[in-house]
């Protein structure tokens, strides 16, 4: 490798240099190319050339130094210049994609690849490059990728990319196809074996995807693997070796509703109800965000302002069976307090608000509010 770097520093140099030799100082140059210091080395080519340099060897030696040192607007001020002397070469065009992207500007760095796209239709790199910027189209996105993997159907980045796209569109049989041309040029690559085992799974090729998925493993867990292999063994209707998979997921707490869903059934099958009924009630859990009771809260809150009292009641009320919320308590027990005239129940929700324990310091105001509220209510009932 420093072979290899030292050669091509050579060859800059002698590219870039040699119609300047007289003023150039080639050793110097070279030991800023070979430390790295790729800022020494613009500022000091920036003192040989002039500002207005119309030099393209120059123009692009500055623009190398300024890109390599992160210097990126000084880069695209050189290669901008080359671009007007020399419209359209491919190496700028590249050049100022990259620096665009790197700034975040996508629409200019997209213009200059569509422009080589133009330019050489059959050039992979840009194609690439270009679906890789696309966000907001799925279908621009795909159609751009099916280019590029025309062109090199070995590339595992775009095969996966196309197979990612494939099954957002469902299109399961299309997907595993473009992963299969891809792991026959490079039957080693993890990443593509791994990247094709949901698409064997949803073509119902279960055998296929415990081979590999086992055989995966051996190089280390990895949660998604484990979903794929336990998934085929519980169609394959092997229910332990299901259940013994979610297990491991469970273990390092990454089981999902999907895993917990699965052993519930498996238990099922197995006749383990006491089991099948535990992963239930699992499944529900992992399946309800923890929030939820607070979401009620809030569309309870908005209902009740909106003056419709009873749905806002019953919502509160909803967000309970989620899980124990202190403010819901307290907002029921105001809501039939001031405005139902329900006593019963405010005296019912203020005791339960209280039982809660709020934050004694963060709820002073309501718990004493509260507390000097059902004294009132109590000397009301008698």
């Amino acid at each position: 490798m420093k072979k290899f770097i030292c050669a091509l520093t050579f060859a800059l140099i002698y590219q870039f240099g040699f119609a300047q030799s007289t003023v150039l100082d080639k050793e110097k140059l070279l030991e800023f190319y070979q430390t790295q210091r790729y800022a020494d080395a613009a500022q000091y080519l920036q003192s040989i050339y002039p500002a207005d340099t119309k030099d393209v060897k120059a123009l692009s030696q500055m623009a190398y130094c300024n890109m390599m040192a992160g210097k990126l607007p000084d880069a695209e001020k050189s290669y901008l210049t080359i671009n007007e002397i020399q419209p359209n070469t491919l190496p700028v065009l590249f050049n100022l994609a990259n620096i665009n992207s790197r700034r975040g500007n996508d629409l200019k760095a997209k213009s200059y690849l569509e422009n080589i796209v133009k330019l050489d239709s059959t050039n992979f790199n840009a194609v690439k490059q270009l679906a890789g910027l696309i966000k907001d189209s799925l279908q621009l996105k795909i159609a751009y990728l099916k280019k590029a993997n025309s062109l090199n159907t070995a590339d595992a980045d775009v095969a996966t990319d196309l197979a990612q796209g494939y099954r957002d569109l469902q299109q399961w049989a299309l997907g595993y196809q473009v992963l299969k041309v891809a792991i026959a040029a490079d039957t080693s690559n993890l990443f593509l074996l791994q990247a094709q085992l949901p698409f064997a799974n949803e073509l119902k090729k279960y055998k296929e995807v415990i081979y590999v998925g086992e055989k995966l493993l051996k190089d280390g867990a990895d949660a998604n693997v484990v979903k794929d292999v336990g998934k085929a063994y519980y169609y394959l209707k092997n229910y332990e070796k299901c259940i013994s998979y979610y297990q491991m997921l469970e273990k390092v707490d990454k089981q999902t509703e999907m895993t917990l869903y699965m052993m519930t059934l498996s238990y099922r099958e197995l006749k383990n109800l006491d089991m099948a009924t535990t992963y239930a009630k699992k499944t529900i859990e992992e399946g309800i965000s923890p929030n939820t009771s607070t979401y009620y809260n809030l569309l309870a809150g908005l209902q009740e302002s909106n003056g419709k009292l009873t749905t806002a009641a019953s919502s509160y009320k909803r967000g309970l069976t989620f899980s124990e919320n202190s403010s819901i308590y307290y907002r029921l027990g105001l809501l039939y307090d001031l405005k139902l005239k329900q006593v019963k129940n405010a005296f019912t929700y203020y005791n339960l608000y209280l039982a809660s324990k709020p934050d004694a310091k963060v709820e002073k105001d309501q718990i004493d509010y509260v507390t000097g509220r059902l004294a009132d209510l109590k000397s009301l009932t008698k």
